[in-house]
Protein backbone atom coordinates (compact mmCIF):
# COMPACT_ATOMS: atom_id res chain seq x y z
CA UNK A 1 0.00 0.00 0.00
CA UNK A 2 0.85 3.70 -0.81
CA UNK A 3 1.00 6.44 1.72
CA UNK A 4 -3.06 7.04 0.41
CA UNK A 5 -4.15 4.17 1.58
CA UNK A 6 -2.87 5.29 5.33
CA UNK A 7 0.91 3.18 5.44
CA UNK A 8 1.92 -0.21 4.61
CA UNK A 9 1.27 -1.52 8.39
CA UNK A 10 -1.34 0.97 10.00
CA UNK A 11 -4.26 -1.56 9.93
CA UNK A 12 -2.08 -4.40 11.21
CA UNK A 13 -0.73 -2.84 13.90
CA UNK A 14 -3.91 -0.81 15.37
CA UNK A 15 -5.86 -3.66 15.14
CA UNK A 16 -3.55 -6.04 16.65
CA UNK A 17 -3.41 -3.41 19.51
CA UNK A 18 -7.14 -3.40 19.96
CA UNK A 19 -7.02 -7.20 20.10
CA UNK A 20 -3.66 -7.12 22.46
CA UNK A 21 -5.68 -5.27 24.89
CA UNK A 22 -9.17 -7.98 24.32
CA UNK A 23 -6.94 -10.95 25.45
CA UNK A 24 -4.92 -8.68 27.91
CA UNK A 25 -8.15 -8.22 29.72
CA UNK A 26 -9.91 -11.42 28.93
CA UNK A 27 -6.53 -13.55 30.78
CA UNK A 28 -6.58 -11.02 33.94
CA UNK A 29 -9.96 -12.71 34.75
CA UNK A 30 -8.14 -16.65 35.45
CA UNK A 31 -5.62 -15.69 37.60
CA UNK A 32 -7.72 -13.73 39.39
CA UNK A 33 -10.07 -16.43 40.08
CA UNK A 34 -8.79 -17.58 43.65
CA UNK A 35 -9.00 -13.92 44.69
CA UNK A 36 -12.53 -13.41 43.28
CA UNK A 37 -13.30 -16.95 45.42
CA UNK A 38 -11.78 -14.98 48.67
CA UNK A 39 -13.31 -11.79 47.91
CA UNK A 40 -17.26 -13.55 47.33
CA UNK A 41 -16.59 -16.95 48.30
CA UNK A 42 -17.81 -18.67 45.17
CA UNK A 43 -16.87 -22.20 44.04
CA UNK A 44 -14.92 -23.04 41.33
CA UNK A 45 -18.37 -24.10 38.89
CA UNK A 46 -19.40 -20.43 40.11
CA UNK A 47 -16.65 -18.69 38.62
CA UNK A 48 -16.18 -21.46 36.12
CA UNK A 49 -19.60 -20.71 35.11
CA UNK A 50 -19.14 -17.11 35.29
CA UNK A 51 -16.70 -17.06 32.89
CA UNK A 52 -18.12 -19.07 30.35
CA UNK A 53 -21.22 -16.57 30.36
CA UNK A 54 -18.37 -14.39 29.28
CA UNK A 55 -17.39 -16.66 26.75
CA UNK A 56 -20.92 -17.28 25.73
CA UNK A 57 -21.49 -13.39 24.54
CA UNK A 58 -18.13 -13.45 23.36
CA UNK A 59 -19.34 -16.09 20.93
CA UNK A 60 -22.61 -15.24 19.96
CA UNK A 61 -21.42 -11.65 18.63
CA UNK A 62 -19.08 -13.40 15.87
CA UNK A 63 -21.66 -13.58 13.10
CA UNK A 64 -23.20 -10.38 13.71
CA UNK A 65 -20.43 -8.66 13.94
CA UNK A 66 -18.87 -9.83 10.11
CA UNK A 67 -22.53 -9.08 9.02
CA UNK A 68 -22.46 -5.42 10.49
CA UNK A 69 -18.75 -4.92 9.15
CA UNK A 70 -20.03 -5.76 5.83
CA UNK A 71 -22.85 -3.17 6.08
CA UNK A 72 -20.99 -0.01 8.33
CA UNK A 73 -17.68 -0.81 7.92
CA UNK A 74 -14.54 -2.80 9.90
CA UNK A 75 -12.94 0.33 11.38
CA UNK A 76 -16.71 1.54 13.06
CA UNK A 77 -17.42 -2.32 14.49
CA UNK A 78 -13.99 -2.60 15.72
CA UNK A 79 -13.69 0.88 17.53
CA UNK A 80 -17.05 0.50 19.05
CA UNK A 81 -16.28 -3.15 20.83
CA UNK A 82 -13.07 -1.17 21.80
CA UNK A 83 -14.78 1.44 23.52
CA UNK A 84 -17.87 -1.15 25.24
CA UNK A 85 -15.02 -3.60 26.52
CA UNK A 86 -12.92 -0.43 27.81
CA UNK A 87 -16.97 0.57 29.70
CA UNK A 88 -17.22 -2.81 31.07
CA UNK A 89 -13.36 -3.20 32.41
CA UNK A 90 -13.98 0.04 34.20
CA UNK A 91 -17.09 -1.63 35.54
CA UNK A 92 -15.21 -3.82 37.15
CA UNK A 93 -13.19 -1.71 39.15
CA UNK A 94 -15.97 -0.92 41.48
CA UNK A 95 -16.10 -2.83 44.51
CA UNK A 96 -19.90 -3.86 44.18
CA UNK A 97 -22.26 -7.44 44.58
CA UNK A 98 -20.78 -10.73 42.72
CA UNK A 99 -24.23 -9.73 40.28
CA UNK A 100 -22.49 -6.96 39.58
CA UNK A 101 -18.89 -8.33 38.77
CA UNK A 102 -20.51 -11.11 36.42
CA UNK A 103 -22.87 -7.99 34.52
CA UNK A 104 -19.74 -6.53 33.98
CA UNK A 105 -17.42 -9.76 32.81
CA UNK A 106 -20.48 -9.76 30.20
CA UNK A 107 -19.93 -6.45 28.85
CA UNK A 108 -16.19 -6.94 28.19
CA UNK A 109 -17.35 -10.44 26.72
CA UNK A 110 -19.21 -8.15 23.67
CA UNK A 111 -16.72 -5.61 23.46
CA UNK A 112 -14.10 -7.73 22.42
CA UNK A 113 -16.17 -10.56 20.66
CA UNK A 114 -16.87 -8.61 17.75
CA UNK A 115 -12.94 -7.76 16.63
CA UNK A 116 -11.74 -11.09 16.01
CA UNK A 117 -13.79 -12.00 12.51
CA UNK A 118 -13.75 -8.53 11.90
CA UNK A 119 -10.25 -7.75 11.73
CA UNK A 120 -9.48 -11.51 10.57
CA UNK A 121 -10.88 -10.99 7.29
CA UNK A 122 -9.61 -7.27 6.51
CA UNK A 123 -6.09 -8.54 7.07
CA UNK A 124 -7.05 -10.91 4.49
CA UNK A 125 -8.17 -8.49 1.93
CA UNK A 126 -5.24 -5.80 2.81
CA UNK A 127 -2.41 -8.65 2.62
CA UNK A 128 -3.93 -11.39 0.61
CA UNK A 129 -0.47 -12.41 -0.55
CA UNK A 130 1.09 -12.29 3.01
CA UNK A 131 -2.19 -13.67 4.76
CA UNK A 132 -0.87 -16.62 6.91
CA UNK A 133 2.28 -14.38 7.78
CA UNK A 134 0.02 -11.46 9.22
CA UNK A 135 -2.68 -13.30 10.54
CA UNK A 136 0.58 -14.84 12.57
CA UNK A 137 1.52 -11.19 13.79
CA UNK A 138 -1.73 -10.26 14.86
CA UNK A 139 -2.54 -13.33 16.76
CA UNK A 140 1.14 -13.12 18.23
CA UNK A 141 0.43 -9.39 19.65
CA UNK A 142 -2.74 -10.67 21.09
CA UNK A 143 -1.53 -13.30 22.38
CA UNK A 144 0.98 -11.05 24.64
CA UNK A 145 -2.14 -9.86 26.32
CA UNK A 146 -2.27 -13.47 28.07
CA UNK A 147 1.62 -12.97 28.78
CA UNK A 148 1.17 -9.78 29.86
CA UNK A 149 -2.21 -10.08 32.45
CA UNK A 150 -0.65 -12.74 34.83
CA UNK A 151 2.11 -10.59 35.42
CA UNK A 152 -0.03 -7.69 35.99
CA UNK A 153 -2.02 -9.68 38.40
CA UNK A 154 0.97 -11.00 40.38
CA UNK A 155 2.59 -7.43 40.42
CA UNK A 156 -1.06 -5.55 41.93
CA UNK A 157 -1.12 -8.46 44.34
CA UNK A 158 2.15 -8.43 46.03
CA UNK A 159 2.74 -4.31 45.54
CA UNK A 160 5.35 -2.98 47.76
CA UNK A 161 3.68 -0.53 50.96
CA UNK A 162 3.95 2.84 49.12
CA UNK A 163 1.61 1.23 45.44
CA UNK A 164 -0.22 -0.70 47.58
CA UNK A 165 -0.78 2.42 49.61
CA UNK A 166 -2.02 4.14 46.09
CA UNK A 167 -4.07 0.99 45.13
CA UNK A 168 -6.02 1.05 48.29
CA UNK A 169 -7.38 4.79 47.06
CA UNK A 170 -9.09 2.56 44.55
CA UNK A 171 -13.05 1.98 44.70
CA UNK A 172 -12.67 -1.87 45.19
CA UNK A 173 -10.07 -4.10 46.46
CA UNK A 174 -6.15 -4.28 45.05
CA UNK A 175 -6.88 -7.01 42.75
CA UNK A 176 -9.43 -4.53 40.61
CA UNK A 177 -6.43 -2.30 39.62
CA UNK A 178 -5.12 -3.60 36.57
CA UNK A 179 -8.96 -3.44 35.21
CA UNK A 180 -8.72 0.34 35.32
CA UNK A 181 -5.59 0.48 33.36
CA UNK A 182 -6.93 -1.61 30.64
CA UNK A 183 -10.35 0.33 30.66
CA UNK A 184 -8.29 3.64 30.07
CA UNK A 185 -6.40 2.26 27.51
CA UNK A 186 -9.12 0.27 25.65
CA UNK A 187 -10.65 4.08 25.23
CA UNK A 188 -7.61 5.81 24.45
CA UNK A 189 -6.74 3.26 21.47
CA UNK A 190 -10.24 3.07 19.92
CA UNK A 191 -10.40 7.00 19.66
CA UNK A 192 -6.71 6.81 18.44
CA UNK A 193 -7.76 4.06 15.80
CA UNK A 194 -11.15 5.88 14.86
CA UNK A 195 -9.15 8.95 13.99
CA UNK A 196 -6.30 7.27 12.07
CA UNK A 197 -8.74 4.67 9.68
CA UNK A 198 -11.86 6.66 9.14
CA UNK A 199 -10.46 8.37 6.19
CA UNK A 200 -9.61 5.32 4.48
CA UNK A 201 -12.29 4.61 2.26
CA UNK A 202 -11.65 1.27 1.07
CA UNK A 203 -11.48 0.02 4.64
CA UNK A 204 -14.86 0.93 4.64
CA UNK A 205 -15.86 -1.53 1.75
CA UNK A 206 -15.51 -4.85 2.62
CA UNK A 207 -17.42 -6.22 -0.24
CA UNK A 208 -18.66 -5.00 -3.51
CA UNK A 209 -21.86 -7.12 -3.07
CA UNK A 210 -25.16 -5.06 -3.62
CA UNK A 211 -27.13 -5.06 -0.56
CA UNK A 212 -30.04 -7.08 -2.40
CA UNK A 213 -27.53 -9.73 -3.14
CA UNK A 214 -26.61 -10.26 0.84
CA UNK A 215 -26.69 -14.22 1.25
CA UNK A 216 -29.43 -15.35 3.33
CA UNK A 217 -29.03 -17.25 6.68
CA UNK A 218 -29.41 -20.57 4.39
CA UNK A 219 -26.68 -20.30 1.99
CA UNK A 220 -24.21 -20.17 5.20
CA UNK A 221 -25.64 -23.29 6.67
CA UNK A 222 -25.40 -24.76 3.41
CA UNK A 223 -21.88 -24.47 3.83
CA UNK A 224 -22.03 -27.48 6.02
CA UNK A 225 -23.47 -30.20 3.41
CA UNK A 226 -19.42 -30.40 2.44
CA UNK A 227 -18.14 -33.20 4.81
CA UNK A 228 -14.53 -31.78 4.83
CA UNK A 229 -15.87 -28.58 5.74
CA UNK A 230 -18.08 -29.75 8.48
CA UNK A 231 -14.82 -32.12 9.47
CA UNK A 232 -12.58 -29.34 9.98
CA UNK A 233 -14.99 -27.12 11.97
CA UNK A 234 -15.22 -29.82 14.31
CA UNK A 235 -11.28 -29.86 14.36
CA UNK A 236 -11.64 -26.12 15.35
CA UNK A 237 -14.12 -26.88 18.15
CA UNK A 238 -12.53 -29.89 19.65
CA UNK A 239 -9.22 -27.29 19.83
CA UNK A 240 -11.60 -24.32 21.09
CA UNK A 241 -13.08 -26.67 24.07
CA UNK A 242 -9.63 -27.63 25.35
CA UNK A 243 -7.83 -24.41 24.50
CA UNK A 244 -10.43 -22.32 26.57
CA UNK A 245 -11.08 -24.98 29.71
CA UNK A 246 -7.09 -24.84 29.94
CA UNK A 247 -6.55 -21.04 30.20
CA UNK A 248 -9.70 -20.63 32.30
CA UNK A 249 -7.99 -23.18 35.16
CA UNK A 250 -4.31 -23.50 34.51
CA UNK A 251 -3.74 -21.59 37.67
CA UNK A 252 -5.63 -23.20 39.93
CA UNK A 253 -4.70 -26.46 38.91
CA UNK A 254 -0.79 -25.84 39.17
CA UNK A 255 -1.59 -24.57 42.72
CA UNK A 256 -4.10 -27.78 43.85
CA UNK A 257 -3.42 -30.59 42.07
CA UNK A 258 0.27 -29.76 41.34
CA UNK A 259 1.04 -28.09 44.30
CA UNK A 260 2.83 -25.58 43.43
CA UNK A 261 2.91 -21.71 44.87
CA UNK A 262 0.01 -19.43 43.76
CA UNK A 263 2.55 -16.93 42.16
CA UNK A 264 4.31 -19.46 40.68
CA UNK A 265 1.30 -20.96 39.19
CA UNK A 266 0.35 -17.31 37.50
CA UNK A 267 3.66 -17.10 36.25
CA UNK A 268 3.44 -20.09 34.45
CA UNK A 269 0.07 -19.00 33.07
CA UNK A 270 2.12 -16.25 31.23
CA UNK A 271 4.40 -18.81 29.97
CA UNK A 272 1.59 -20.57 27.72
CA UNK A 273 1.35 -17.30 26.17
CA UNK A 274 5.09 -16.00 26.09
CA UNK A 275 5.76 -18.59 23.23
CA UNK A 276 3.33 -16.71 20.74
CA UNK A 277 6.07 -15.54 18.69
CA UNK A 278 5.54 -19.40 17.10
CA UNK A 279 2.66 -17.72 14.99
CA UNK A 280 4.96 -15.94 13.26
CA UNK A 281 6.93 -19.09 12.00
CA UNK A 282 3.70 -20.93 11.69
CA UNK A 283 1.44 -18.59 9.80
CA UNK A 284 4.58 -17.82 7.80
CA UNK A 285 5.52 -21.92 7.19
CA UNK A 286 1.89 -22.39 6.17
CA UNK A 287 1.84 -20.02 3.44
CA UNK A 288 5.30 -21.77 1.94
CA UNK A 289 4.66 -25.67 3.24
CA UNK A 290 1.00 -26.20 3.22
CA UNK A 291 -1.66 -25.30 5.90
CA UNK A 292 -2.19 -29.60 6.96
CA UNK A 293 1.17 -30.46 7.47
CA UNK A 294 1.91 -27.26 10.12
CA UNK A 295 -1.78 -28.20 11.67
CA UNK A 296 -1.34 -31.26 12.17
CA UNK A 297 1.94 -31.18 14.02
CA UNK A 298 0.68 -28.07 16.59
CA UNK A 299 -2.13 -29.91 17.53
CA UNK A 300 -0.26 -33.01 18.52
CA UNK A 301 2.32 -31.02 20.21
CA UNK A 302 -0.52 -29.31 22.10
CA UNK A 303 -2.71 -33.02 22.85
CA UNK A 304 0.84 -34.69 24.25
CA UNK A 305 1.31 -31.34 25.95
CA UNK A 306 -2.14 -32.06 27.62
CA UNK A 307 -1.49 -35.62 28.24
CA UNK A 308 1.63 -34.86 30.19
CA UNK A 309 0.18 -32.24 32.23
CA UNK A 310 -2.80 -34.54 33.39
CA UNK A 311 -0.15 -36.64 34.11
CA UNK A 312 2.05 -34.23 36.05
CA UNK A 313 0.91 -34.61 39.51
CA UNK A 314 1.13 -38.58 39.83
CA UNK A 315 4.71 -37.95 38.89
CA UNK A 316 5.67 -35.40 41.28
CA UNK A 317 6.67 -33.07 38.41
CA UNK A 318 7.90 -29.70 40.01
CA UNK A 319 7.78 -26.18 38.74
CA UNK A 320 10.69 -27.26 35.84
CA UNK A 321 8.73 -29.87 34.54
CA UNK A 322 5.28 -27.85 34.77
CA UNK A 323 7.25 -25.38 32.46
CA UNK A 324 8.46 -27.10 30.26
CA UNK A 325 4.92 -28.56 29.35
CA UNK A 326 2.82 -25.10 29.57
CA UNK A 327 5.25 -23.91 27.14
CA UNK A 328 4.95 -27.28 24.45
CA UNK A 329 1.66 -26.93 25.20
CA UNK A 330 1.94 -23.30 24.08
CA UNK A 331 3.68 -23.83 21.23
CA UNK A 332 1.32 -26.02 19.88
CA UNK A 333 -1.78 -23.84 20.86
CA UNK A 334 -0.53 -20.65 19.52
CA UNK A 335 1.09 -22.60 16.21
CA UNK A 336 -2.55 -23.71 15.02
CA UNK A 337 -4.25 -20.38 15.12
CA UNK A 338 -3.11 -18.51 12.29
CA UNK A 339 -3.23 -21.31 10.40
CA UNK A 340 -6.85 -22.20 11.28
CA UNK A 341 -7.61 -18.35 10.01
CA UNK A 342 -5.86 -18.32 6.86
CA UNK A 343 -7.38 -22.11 5.76
CA UNK A 344 -10.63 -20.98 6.72
CA UNK A 345 -10.22 -18.15 4.37
CA UNK A 346 -8.66 -19.81 1.49
CA UNK A 347 -11.94 -22.76 1.99
CA UNK A 348 -14.84 -19.91 2.21
CA UNK A 349 -16.45 -18.98 -0.78
CA UNK A 350 -15.70 -14.89 -1.36
CA UNK A 351 -19.11 -14.19 -1.03
CA UNK A 352 -19.90 -15.86 1.97
CA UNK A 353 -16.26 -15.25 3.55
CA UNK A 354 -17.76 -12.86 6.25
CA UNK A 355 -20.85 -14.37 7.54
CA UNK A 356 -19.37 -17.82 7.31
CA UNK A 357 -16.37 -16.84 8.93
CA UNK A 358 -18.64 -15.73 11.60
CA UNK A 359 -20.68 -18.95 12.00
CA UNK A 360 -17.63 -20.96 12.24
CA UNK A 361 -16.35 -18.61 15.17
CA UNK A 362 -19.77 -18.55 16.98
CA UNK A 363 -19.56 -22.47 16.97
CA UNK A 364 -15.52 -23.21 17.94
CA UNK A 365 -16.25 -19.70 20.44
CA UNK A 366 -19.45 -21.09 21.76
CA UNK A 367 -17.42 -24.66 22.31
CA UNK A 368 -14.46 -22.78 24.23
CA UNK A 369 -17.03 -21.21 26.29
CA UNK A 370 -18.79 -24.17 27.53
CA UNK A 371 -15.43 -25.28 28.18
CA UNK A 372 -14.87 -23.31 31.75
CA UNK A 373 -18.04 -24.53 33.06
CA UNK A 374 -17.92 -27.81 32.25
CA UNK A 375 -14.15 -28.07 33.84
CA UNK A 376 -15.56 -26.28 36.46
CA UNK A 377 -18.41 -28.83 37.00
CA UNK A 378 -16.10 -32.10 36.95
CA UNK A 379 -13.42 -30.19 39.03
CA UNK A 380 -15.69 -30.00 42.10
CA UNK A 381 -17.16 -33.42 40.94
CA UNK A 382 -14.48 -35.60 40.51
CA UNK A 383 -11.31 -33.70 40.90
CA UNK A 384 -8.59 -31.34 38.33
CA UNK A 385 -7.20 -34.41 36.95
CA UNK A 386 -9.65 -35.55 35.39
CA UNK A 387 -11.48 -32.45 34.19
CA UNK A 388 -8.10 -31.63 32.63
CA UNK A 389 -8.13 -35.83 31.14
CA UNK A 390 -11.95 -34.21 29.71
CA UNK A 391 -9.79 -31.42 27.97
CA UNK A 392 -6.89 -33.71 26.90
CA UNK A 393 -9.44 -36.09 24.90
CA UNK A 394 -10.94 -32.72 23.38
CA UNK A 395 -7.39 -31.72 21.76
CA UNK A 396 -7.07 -35.39 20.89
CA UNK A 397 -9.78 -35.40 18.92
CA UNK A 398 -8.73 -32.41 17.24
CA UNK A 399 -5.67 -33.71 15.62
CA UNK A 400 -6.96 -36.84 14.68
CA UNK A 401 -9.78 -35.46 12.71
CA UNK A 402 -7.03 -33.16 11.14
CA UNK A 403 -4.43 -36.25 10.54
CA UNK A 404 -7.68 -37.63 8.92
CA UNK A 405 -8.36 -34.35 6.76
CA UNK A 406 -4.82 -34.21 5.11
CA UNK A 407 -4.86 -38.09 4.42
CA UNK A 408 -7.33 -37.92 2.43
CA UNK A 409 -6.81 -33.90 1.31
Amino acid sequence: MNRDRIGEYDVLVLVSLVWFLGKFVRYLFPPLFESIQGAYGVSNATVGTAFTGFMVVYALLQFPSGAVADRLGPVRVIVAGAVVAGAGSLAVVVDAPFAVLVAAMLVVGAGTGVHKTVSVRLIARVYPARTGRMLGVHDTLGAMGGVAAPAVVVAALSAPPAVAAVLARLPGADWRAPFLLTGVLAVSLAVATGLRLRSDERLGAETDADADDSPGAAEYFRLFRNPRFSAFVLVTVGFSFAHNGLVAFLPLYLSRAAGLPTSTANLLYSLVFAVTFVQLATGDLSDRVGRFPVMVATLGLAATALVALVALPGLGGGAVAAAVVVAAFGLGSHGFQPVRSAYLMELLPERLAGGGLGVVRTLLMGAGALAPGAAGVVADAVGFRPAFALLAGSMALAAVVAAGLWLTE
